[in-house]
This record gives C-alpha cells, sequence and structure tokens, in this order.
C-alpha cells in the first residue's frame, strides 16, 4: 500500500519505520522537502512536499501537530485529499498545556471540512515507540478507531496489525464523534506519564466476568 505521512515529526517516522518494514510504499510530506531531506533523523525515508505526499498515497496519515492541522490540510486542498483514508494522529495542546479542542475533537474538525475524505481516528492514546511497537509493553493494550466510513476502518485495521496491533486488540468505538474522547485521554494520559516516569505506556480495556447462573 501506498502511504503518505503528513509531517516529519516523532511520530512521522516511528509510523513510516514500522509500515516499510511491513512491506509497504511510504513517503514523508513536508513543507520544505529540500531542507529537511538531509536532517540526518530523516536517513532512510523518502521526503517529499505536501501535494506530492498527497498525491501518491492511497491512505494519508495526519501526523502534524493538532494546532496546525487544519492549516496544513487546508494548504493541500480538499481535491487532493478527496477519496483518500485520512488517519488522523493529531492532539492539538494550547502553549497553556490545554486542549486546543476542549468542546469537540480536531478529527471532527477535520471530517467537517473534508467530507470526501475519510477520517479514521486512531494512534492517539499511546506515544510513538509504542505506536509502530506495541509488543514493548509487557502486555497487550487496547488501541481505538473511530469513524463514519466502514471501509476506511477495515483499512486502517490492516495498517494497526501490520504495526503489530492484534485485532482482538482494537477497539472500535463508532462514528467520528468519539474521536474526541481518544483526543480528550491525553490529558490523562500526560498525568500517567508523569506519575510512572515515562510515556511508554499503553492501557487496556478490561471487560466484566462472564458471570455464571
Amino acid at each position: 500500500m501506498r502511504i503518505g505521512l503528513i509531517g516529519t515529526g516523532n511520530v512521522a517516522r516511528a509510523l513510516a519505520a514500522g509500515w516499510q518494514a511491513a512491506g509497504h510504499d511510504v513517503e514523508l510530506g513536508s513543507r520544505s522537502p529540500k531542507e529537511r531531506g538531509g536532517a540526518e533523523e530523516l536517513t532512510g525515508f523518502t521526503v517529499v512536499g505536501l501535494a506530492e505526499a498527497a498525491a501518491r498515497g492511497e491512505v494519508l496519515v495526519n501526523a502534524t501537530p493538532g494546532t496546525a492541522s487544519m492549516g496544513v490540510l487546508n494548504e493541500i486542498g480538499a481535491g487532493a485529499l478527496a477519496g483518500k483514508v485520512l488517519v488522523d494522529i493529531g492532539v492539538g495542546f494550547t502553549e497553556g498545556m490545554e486542549l486546543s479542542h476542549p468542546n469537540y475533537s480536531l478529527s471532527e474538525e477535520i471530517q467537517a471540512a473534508f467530507p470526501e475524505t475519510p477520517v479514521v481516528k486512531t494512534l492517539a492514546t499511546v506515544d510513538s515507540v509504542v505506536m509502530k511497537d506495541p509488543g514493548s509493553l509487557e502486555e497487550m493494550g487496547t488501541i481505538f478507531l473511530s469513524g463514519d466510513d466502514a471501509a476506511a476502518k477495515r483499512t486502517v485495521r490492516q495498517l494497526l496489525g501490520d504495526l503489530g496491533w492484534p485485532d482482538a486488540s482494537q477497539l472500535d468505538l463508532g462514528g467520528i464523534g468519539t474521536a474526541r474522547g481518544q483526543e480528550h485521554f491525553a490529558l490523562l494520559f500526560m498525568g500517567v506519564a508523569e506519575a510512572i516516569g515515562s510515556y511508554g505506556f499503553g492501557i487496556k480495556v478490561v471487560r466484566p466476568r462472564t458471570r455464571t447462573v
């Protein structure tokens, strides 16, 4: 599969490495590919312009900071995004470390702005290391999906599986409105990270015991 990642930061690089290892054709999209392409941390990755990454990718991934995402996607344009599955990972924080989308989610904003582009929210509840290597945890956690398009979700489930997330660990929360729960978890994520001294953790949905009569 051809995957265009919008962004060149830690998240984009981690996912690019994971999907490249699984055999996918991956490109990182940057506003300034010539300047960023020679950076040491981008060695081994193909870095192209935003428009080129969007044009080539069958699946696009928003790996930009949540406060910058709409500007970047608007720069690419609705026409270039139409018909592409867009995996949204972004979570926005203000300078005061408050959520930039307190009453809704970035994913909802993206879906409303680009109705011809099915958006799926996922991977927003773990850090970049765990995203591509869930086996780094003591036990398998739960990863979540939110989105309105069933076919897009099936595609994303496959890509999550290629990163090492088994189907049993993927929990479909429902429509794109449920993405706000994933994004708002960021507040608890920061608290847990501070408490344990690490961002490298996951969460797991533990179901109730089956009662016997």
